[in-house]
């Protein structure tokens, strides 16, 4: 692959392959470990690693930078009741989903773009299944036994009952808080992979009043701004550098190691 800089420093060991977002990892924490020096809150003398694990005085002095220029307003009590009407399904409790899945796992040196596009055709063909109730059952079983990387495959997918607390947040936030049963109509992106996901039962849960959850919906509320605020950051430092071989617009949130 060609090689991928960040003002000059190699984001990776000669011939070494790359995942878009492993690179895209690797330039946003050069980034900020470049800031860290320039701001005199790294020696000059840290040296970057070619296989993007930082030392310790690089991570406590990108910590800093980040506390010194990531603001985070603290959110009105307005906004947090908003935010709560509009996501009230997420602050049940006793949420519980009884779902299938699979997993087309990504591992080191996986082609995110060539998994997605292998995901693709079994997703669809699935879901051209779901409103016949036996061929989908039968078809979605099949699938999962065939393609599948869970060891869940064996059993046709089938996760059981599961609460928010069972899963990845990532792959918890695409499941909870919805109304949607059957094959959901969008390929669920977890740390794990893609996934394939069957709906098959819900337990709604119980309704919280805001004041119960006030906190709750000021942390996740924090944690937006904190994301929004650091993709900006994130974009100054890039429009400031000379960064070559890699996509830095193209990721979703900032990937900080």
């Amino acid at each position: 692959m060609p090689e991928a800089t960040v003002n000059g420093v190699a984001l990776h060991a000669a011939g070494e392959s790359l995942s878009p977002e492993e690179l895209r990892q690797r330039a946003c924490t050069e980034l900020l470990r470049q800031a860290a020096q320039a701001a005199g809150l790294l020696a000059a003398g840290d040296a970057p690693s070619a296989d993007g694990v930082i030392t310790e005085a690089a991570a406590g002095a990108i910590e800093a930078l980040l506390e010194n220029n990531v603001t985070v307003p603290e959110p009105s009590d307005e906004a947090c009741r908003r935010h709560f009407a509009a996501h009230e399904a997420g602050y049940r409790t006793g949420e519980r989903v009884r779902v299938r899945h699979i997993l087309l796992a990504v591992t080191p040196g996986v082609d995110v773009v060539a998994l997605r596009k292998r995901a693709e055709p079994i997703f669809l063909d699935v879901r051209c299944h779901d409103d016949k109730a036996g061929q989908a059952a039968d078809r979605f079983a099949e699938a999962a036994r065939k393609w599948s990387n869970c060891p869940s495959g064996g059993q046709g997918g089938e996760l059981g009952w599961l609460a928010s607390a069972d899963c990845a947040p990532e792959f918890a936030r695409e499941i909870f808080g919805h109304a949607e049963v059957g094959v959901l109509p969008r390929l669920v992106h977890s740390r794990f992979g893609l996934h394939i996901v069957e709906v098959l039962e819900r337990e709604p849960g119980v309704p919280q009043p805001f004041e119960a959850v006030r906190g709750a919906v000021a942390m996740s509320l924090r944690q937006q701004s904190y994301v929004t605020a650091l993709r900006q950051y994130l974009r100054l430092l890039a429009g400031q550098a000379a960064v070559a071989g890699v996509d830095l617009e193209a990721a979703d949130t900032p990937l900080v190691q």
